[in-house]
């Protein structure tokens, strides 16, 4: 069984936890104020994109997914860039990359989260996160691309809000790391820096929290099992789903 969530309807069934709840803390100020900058961290199978999703959903956020449909890795950082603005040009019916900021600033917020990074998950294109494990320095070329379209718009970028499921992956010894909770002593830190120039909130759950989202979508879960499964992989509910068999 799949229990990851690519979208707002895979969301069937959610528990709130204490991260959540920051979570909507921030989307509230979001709805009610322009020109934020939210960035959503957390480790691999912890459910980012199923708490965004229903967070957006339970407060009635009118939001705009920023799609990436590539059709092969084998792209430069411009070409990438030219590919998602196109596609978004089309969805919103506008000519230029400005119409597109400024349909941008009449939504609640413009969202980055699964369909941006993971359209290979569920469908034939291939995702931005996908792109990047490939790219090399392209990666960068195309973060500093996006800076420099930030600071030619940015009397538009102040009317509109963003919302980033951020995860920056180093492949190490076979095994993705997620920076900004897989590392040791540097991804505490990040977290903090992140939060300096943003607004962030890191999805992560305690124990009790975990045992009662995996109960939740599967009830003939062993807690015995559970327990060793968390001991395993950490609060990683997706994850231990995705191990247990009933």
């Amino acid at each position: 069984m799949d229990f990851k969530v690519n979208r707002a309807e895979d969301n069937r069934i959610f528990v709130e936890t204490e991260s959540f709840r920051r979570l909507i803390e921030e989307l509230e100020e979001l709805k009610g104020s322009r020109g934020n900058i939210l960035h959503v961290i957390g480790a691999p199978g912890t459910g980012k994109s199923s708490n965004i999703y229903h967070g957006i959903r339970k407060l009635g956020m009118n939001v705009y997914e920023v799609p990436c449909n590539l059709e092969t890795v084998e792209v430069t950082a411009e070409e990438v860039f030219r590919s998602i603005l196109e596609d978004v040009k089309s969805e919103l019916g506008v000519d230029s990359a400005a119409d597109v900021y400024r349909r941008f600033a009449e939504f609640d917020a413009v969202l980055f989260a699964d369909r941006f990074h993971d359209s290979h998950d569920f469908s034939d294109s291939m995702g931005f996160s996908q792109w990047t494990l490939g790219a090399g320095g392209e990666a960068l070329k195309f973060y500093l691309k996006c800076i420099r379209e930030y600071l030619r718009y940015r009397s538009v970028f102040r009317d509109m809000n963003i919302i980033f499921q951020t995860a920056w992956r180093l492949r190490f010894r076979g095994k993705k790391h997620d920076i900004f909770t897989d590392i040791h002593v540097i991804s505490p830190l990040l977290c903090h820096l992140l939060m300096v120039p943003f607004r962030a909130v890191k999805i992560d759950y305690t124990r009790q929290e975990t045992l009662s989202i995996i109960r939740a979508h599967m009830d003939c879960a062993d807690a015995n099992e559970i327990q060793g499964y968390i001991d395993l992989y950490g609060c990683r509910p997706r994850l231990i789903l995705e191990k247990i068999k009933c």
